[in-house]
């Protein structure tokens, strides 16, 4: 299916402004060429909301659809502060350009970090309120009657006191002129008609039919297809490549350079350009990566284990005397390896440039940041620019902090004038242009006393730093925050939820030459395995039960442990078993949400691994559509469950060697266990979904074959690991 678009349409923008967005992301100030933005539509009653004559309501969403549901969330959150007919509740996306036009009336489009509804849905919520105030008084004007007198329910205004009545589309004009009100309290989640609810999700019928279109699926006239390719060696160079080689085959029309990295051949079809591309002679400069390897970065990483000069993230007392007087002092050293977001919808992007203007389309985490690449591409000031963000095929991280493909179609339509240019990255390219998960590994000593209390843990972390190759300017003394997500101390954005009377928790910074980038569940995935494989390893070596120890250091963390005893307690923990089956457990705390799982595994004598259940709770304040919640709990589970098996992508010659699903394999459906979630929202913060719960995933697993096995896995993938009982 594709999609026609007039290219006549443009927005108007105004009141451009210059300066870093909140992650760092600069739009070139507008000067003297902005225009005044347009006056707002009649049926629109303010940014968020849209009413038309026909009462049905369009609800702006910010924030990108990706799969995980942000869309209908924050539907449900304006829809029921707008009391309206949810039956009549559509969406769409307003643009970043028109963001910037309207001094950010719709603020972050950043969807990341699960902050999706947990970081908008307060504003989201006075939009929808403010919008249902405005069109009582509307109704109330009409009728001269007190505006406390009236009272709307499913997008109907009712008079009391007479009955009469009057529908959202009738007075939506009129509600539209209206100065909206200073003050807009907010419904008491108890409260809650539509939010709270495990309504179906808005995007699932064009998603099943065959209606919704992704950027891979969208047709404008008269455009062309580029394929491309960037030198495989990262931080290489083109040195030379001989375009008459291709430029006389079938369909192709240009090819072109790319930056100093990258040629793209242009064709009518992609597969055209692709073909031709594969037949282009290039020449590549290697440069100064070129002999890098994943054995020399792990032995720098390992050297980095016991370097002096680490940047501490928590700590508390003397960890250095309580080890040295310990009854019992346990180490182990755990690595993470590279990894790629491997969406289904590699990373494509359609665009066209001419000296007034430029457009492009593309599925995009953060619209402002794919507007600040265009910008800067395209060498035009943003409010000549604008970004169409279309559903994603998988995000991940991906398609959120760095833009590298829509740089490369704005370049590519550049040089070619008028013309809209579709590029897709083939699945190689894609693999190898990877923005990958950081590298690390993790020494940790732990000191118990003669009755096994745990009186003294250090973690040194050595490895790569997501923000300094990213946003070099959020580094504070050589400190990356995300470094330590999951270990912080109370009161954090991922606190460690344990009370560990003498504590230190360092980071050796080592920044390999593979671009790190934001992948889903960040720097928490390898923290909980660390720090939760570790708990179990002390609760052995102290002679303890695995929950019995944990609750000992949790007194003073009862959201932790709330989620913790769920866990334990539907999956059975502590019953005898006598089905071969056993158990593990993992917590964090990441996402601003409370997160613990209980993985029932068995191990056959060959070594064969069988994960068959995971009971997982979360706490993440307040559930704005339970049956989403469910669903990105098992989704995160398929994805942490895929990484730990079988993926690590291998740097060799400055390369990555895996450049496909042949050598970096999926979870699949037969290897999926029973998933059994607990949402258990405590009420008095918003928490993620997202994210969280992909982190305990593996640690709790890697602890149940403990229990099966008595080995313990400290590397991973476990294609790696000889499972069989030694």
């Amino acid at each position: 299916m594709t999609m026609q678009t007039n290219l006549s349409r443009r927005f108007v923008l105004g009141g451009a402004a210059a300066g870093a967005f909140g992650l760092g992301f600069h739009i070139p100030a507008a000067g003297a060429q902005t225009v005044a933005a347009a006056p707002a539509i009649p049926p629109e009653i303010n940014a968020w909301v849209v009413v038309k004559p026909d009462d049905s309501v369009v609800i702006r969403i910010a924030r990108s659809e990706m799969g995980q549901g942000t869309l209908t969330g924050l539907a449900q959150l304006v829809a029921e502060e707008l009391n309206a007919d949810w039956s009549k509740v559509t969406t769409e996306y307003p643009t970043p350009g028109q963001n910037l036009a309207r001094n950010r009336v719709w603020g972050n489009f950043s969807t990341g970090g699960s902050r999706g509804i947990r970081e908008s849905n307060e504003y989201v919520r006075k939009g929808g309120a403010a919008a249902r105030m405005m069109l009582v008084q509307a109704a109330a004007n009409a009728w001269n009657v007190p505006v406390a007198e009236c009272r709307a329910a499913s997008s109907v205004i009712t008079h009391v006191p007479s009955g009469r009545t009057v529908r959202y589309g009738q007075v939506a004009e009129a509600a539209g002129r209206l100065t909206p009100p200073a003050d807009v309290p907010l419904r008491d989640p108890k409260e809650w008609t539509i939010a709270g609810k495990p309504l179906p999700r808005l995007d699932t019928v064009e998603k099943t039919n065959g209606a919704q279109i992704y950027g891979m699926d969208l047709t404008l006239p008269g455009m062309l297809n580029a394929a491309i390719r960037a030198c495989p060696v990262f931080g290489g160079k083109v040195r030379s490549f001989d375009a008459a080689a291709v430029t006389g085959r079938p369909g192709v029309k240009h090819v072109v350079p790319v930056g100093d990295n990258a040629v793209a051949v242009v064709a009518d079809t992609w597969w055209r350009a692709k073909t031709a591309l594969d037949a282009l002679p290039i020449t590549w400069d290697e440069g100064p990566n070129a002999g890098a390897s994943s054995e020399a970065v792990a032995a720098w990483l390992r050297e980095g284990l016991d370097a002096p000069g680490a940047v501490v993230g928590n700590s508390a007392g003397d960890a250095g005397a309580a080890l040295a007087g310990a009854a019992k002092r346990i180490e182990a050293v755990y690595d993470y390896p590279h990894q790629n977001h491997a969406c289904m919808e590699t990373m494509n992007a359609t665009a066209v440039w001419t000296p007034e203007r430029c457009e492009v389309w593309t599925p995009t985490q953060n619209g402002e940041a794919a507007l600040a690449a265009t910008a800067a591409a395209s060498g035009l000031p943003a409010a000549r620019c604008d970004v169409h963000k279309i559903h994603l095929g998988g995000g991940f991280g991906r398609r959120g902090a760095v833009h590298d493909w829509v740089t490369q179609v704005v370049t590519i339509a550049k040089q070619i004038p008028g013309t809209p240019i579709k590029m897709i990255w083939s699945r190689e390219e894609d693999m190898l242009q990877g923005r990958f998960h950081p590298v690390t590994q993790c020494k940790l000593v732990g000191g118990l006393d003669a009755q096994g209390k745990l009186v003294g843990l250090t973690m040194r972390i050595s490895g790569q730093s997501i923000v300094a190759d990213i946003f070099p300017q959020n580094i504070r003394d050589g400190r990356d925050p995300v470094v330590f997500q999951g270990l912080n101390a109370g009161g954090g954005e991922a606190m460690i939820g344990y009370t560990i009377p003498n504590l230190l928790i360092d980071h050796a910074m080592r920044n390999p030459p593979v671009p790190p980038g934001f992948w889903r569940g960040v720097n928490l995935n390898q923290n909980a395995i660390y720090l939760e494989c570790f708990m179990d390893e002390l609760a052995h070596a102290a002679g303890k039960d695995a929950l019995e120890f944990r609750r000992a250091l949790m007194a003073n963390h009862p959201k932790h442990l709330a989620v913790l005893n769920a866990v334990a307690e539907r999956a059975g923990w502590g019953r005898p078993r006598t089905d071969g089956r056993h158990l593990g457990l993992a917590q964090t705390h990441g996402f601003g949400s409370y997160v613990a799982a209980c993985a029932e595994v068995s191990v056959s004598a060959e070594g064969k691994l069988a994960i068959h259940r995971i009971v997982a709770a979360t706490d993440c304040g307040h559930a704005v559509n339970p049956q989403q919640i469910e669903a990105q709990i098992e989704g995160s589970f398929v994805y942490g469950l895929g990484a730990a098996l079988y993926q690590e992508c291998t740097l060799k010659g400055g390369r990555m060697v895996e450049e496909n699903f042949d050598t970096y394999p999926m979870l699949r459906m037969e290897e999926m266990p029973k998933v059994e979630s607990i949402v258990m929202p405590s009420g008095d913060f918003w928490g993620g979904v997202g994210e969280p719960t992909i982190a305990v995933a593996a640690p709790a697993v890697l602890n149940a074959i403990f229990s099966a096995t008595g080995k313990r896995v400290r590397t991973l993938p476990l294609t790696k690991v000889d499972l069989r009982r030694g």
